[in-house]
């Protein structure tokens, strides 16, 4: 069944991003999109640990759409960019099994933010519009054991904080304040939101 989305009269849609979860999301709305990764390399984490999230994930988000904006003359590009943060402290992928073990130990037990930056940038008119969602997660108690075979699933190695709460991370999750889709890698509400104040046809 198509969606309301589907069937107006979107310009093309391009997801700046190698993401299977968040392409996945653009489908589950019904939306027609083009994936087109950026070259943009992410820096470690922990180069901005004095940064706030919002800052960092906005820039990222940014930088991507406008790496795959130069590309096309007219199209929507969408750039996404996720980090958890805990006390100040930004978790982005694990680099190795070893950060990943060390990270899901830090978040056992805890209430802590994701972030994600989102932008959209108008290929045509040179518009952007960027913006951070934030949600907070709580995590129950996690054991050494289930940290370990919880890694050993594989599904840790390309999420930020090292979990997925699409998949087996949704164990460790007593409830979540927010938007859920923004924790899986796009926040699909404020992004058709977003659509609707960039076109203003729909």
């Amino acid at each position: 069944m198509q969606t309301r989305e589907s069937a107006l009269k979107i310009p093309r849609l391009i997801l700046a991003s190698a993401s299977p979860r968040r392409a996945a999301l653009l489908s589950q709305i019904g939306l027609t999109f083009e994936v087109r990764p950026s070259d943009v390399v992410e820096p470690p984490h922990n180069i901005h640990s004095n940064n706030p999230a919002s800052e960092v994930t906005q820039k990222l988000a940014l930088l991507k759409a406008t790496a795959v904006a130069q590309h096309f003359d007219d199209a929507i590009i969408i750039g996404a960019d996720t980090l958890v943060s805990l006390d100040g402290k930004l978790l982005g992928k694990p680099t190795d099994d070893a950060e990943a073990f060390e990270m899901l130990t830090h978040l056992s037990g805890t209430c802590h933010e994701v972030v994600t930056g989102v932008a959209l940038v108008d290929a045509g008119t040179g518009r952007e519009i960027v913006w951070t969602e934030t949600t907070q997660v709580y995590f129950r108690e996690l054991q050494s054991n289930e940290i370990t075979a919880y890694i050993a699933s594989g599904e840790t190695s390309d999420k930020a904080g090292a979990y997925g709460i699409q998949g087996r991370g949704a164990a460790f999750v007593r409830r979540i304040e927010g938007c859920y889709f923004n924790v899986v890698g796009l926040p699909l509400a404020t992004l058709v939101e977003h659509f609707k104040t960039l076109i203003p046809k729909l």
